[in-house]
């Protein structure tokens, strides 16, 4: 095997080993920086004080820095955390001036910042280094460290997020095996899925009684990051701004329609235009893909969003209409035409050259699927059949 051929595969069978998410930072007389990282480990707790390896490419500043100050501490990140490891990443450098000012820290013993409540942090000085290609391995003796009192790691896996999952113990091989077979993670965007996941259930587990199926419910990201790093099996989503690692099956459609309190002006109308919503207050779910995509229905128009209030819950946006707050857009439709305090709700027909929103079932491109997974895509490609 060619070296280049031998270090791309050791990339990708690196990129399967799961490793918790790391923000390793510094501080001191020669100045402070952090860097996001998964290269970190325990060495020994049998020294005089436990040790620990953290490994920091050459180029990164903080690499420098900790030589220079020779302390550092790792944050191991909860996984409501994402959002500070994309910016030590780099991720959202056009968004803000200093990576810091994403999060609240904390001075370690030996000055070194600390995130305020990640899952751990310790916090080393420096006692031997080696650069090793292209990164420094830094050898850390943990001088004091602080553990949170909740949460559960930031997994990085099969360059993707993922969340660690307790899995109770088979109590035999055969058991083992059975339990395998019939055990499906299925992740799902968290508006449209009550619509659809609770009767194809039910129709799987009416087929067989023994399957178990686990559920992640989040926004489009966290249902993307989910498939790429293998901790779901299938997903449901918006087909909008997908990964290329994804291969995808269309389910449906979804009209955009208007959602309105029973006695809004705009009720007495059977159908609407974006030109009836201009000047109207609007109540806004200001999640991705959703706030850009019901946006983006009235600028194409030429009308300009009147946004009164936003959410990223479905449930407060359907109540602030309920009680007049103004109109929302939406494309799921649940069977309930009232809010959760009671206040009564109209649909109305949204006419406008906005394109449907597109429901696909996406998997990770070359994922041998179980005969589970099998099962289930047939499951929700017959139940949206029906469903037209």
């Amino acid at each position: 095997m060619s070296h280049s051929n031998l270090r791309q595969d050791f990339l990708t069978g690196m990129s399967c080993a799961a490793c918790t998410v790391n923000i390793v930072t510094t501080d001191g007389p020669s100045g402070r920086a952090g860097v996001t990282v998964s290269a970190m480990a325990s060495v020994s707790a049998d020294t005089p004080k436990p040790t620990l390896l953290v490994c920091v490419h050459h180029l990164s500043p903080a690499a420098e820095l900790i030589l220079a100050n020779g302390v550092f501490c790792v944050n191991v990140l909860r996984d409501d955390q994402g959002y500070i490891s994309d910016t030590f990443a780099g991720r959202f450098k056009d968004q803000i001036g200093d990576k810091f000012d994403c999060a609240e820290w904390i001075a370690m013993p030996t000055g070194s910042p600390r995130v305020a409540e990640p899952l751990v942090g310790f916090d080393c000085r420096v006692v031997s280094s080696e650069k090793v290609g292209t990164h420094y391995v830094f050898f850390g003796e943990v001088e004091d460290l602080f553990i949170g009192s909740y949460g559960s790691p930031l997994i990085y896996a099969n360059r993707g997020y993922g969340a660690a999952t307790p899995i109770t113990s088979a109590s035999s091989i055969i058991m083992g095996k059975q339990t395998a077979a019939t055990k499906l993670t299925v992740s799902c965007f968290h508006t449209f899925g009550p619509y659809i996941l609770p009767e194809v259930i039910s129709r799987m587990v009416g087929q067989n009684p023994d399957l178990s199926i686990n559920l992640i419910e989040g926004d489009q990201r966290r249902i993307q990051e989910s498939l790429l790093s293998g901790e779901a099996e299938v997903g449901l989503l918006y087909d909008i701004d997908l990964s290329n690692e994804l291969e995808t099956v269309p389910l449906t459609n979804l009209q955009p329609y208007v959602l309105l309190a029973e006695h809004h002006p705009l009720a007495t109308k059977a159908e609407l235009t974006p030109f009836d919503l201009a000047h109207q207050a609007m109540i806004l779910r200001n999640t991705p893909p959703s706030r850009d995509y019901f946006l983006n229905i009235l600028v194409e128009a030429g009308e300009e969003p009147v946004v009164a209030f936003e959410s990223s819950s479905f449930e407060m946006v359907r109540g602030m209409v309920g009680n007049g707050l103004g109109y929302a857009l939406f494309a799921t439709k649940p069977a309930s035409s009232m809010t959760y305090d009671g206040k009564a709700l109209v649909t109305r027909r949204l006419v406008s050259n906005a394109p449907p929103s597109p429901i696909t079932l996406a998997v990770k491109k070359d994922r041998k699927l179980s005969d589970t997974a099998e099962k289930f895509l047939w499951t929700c490609s017959d139940f949206f059949a029906l469903d037209a």
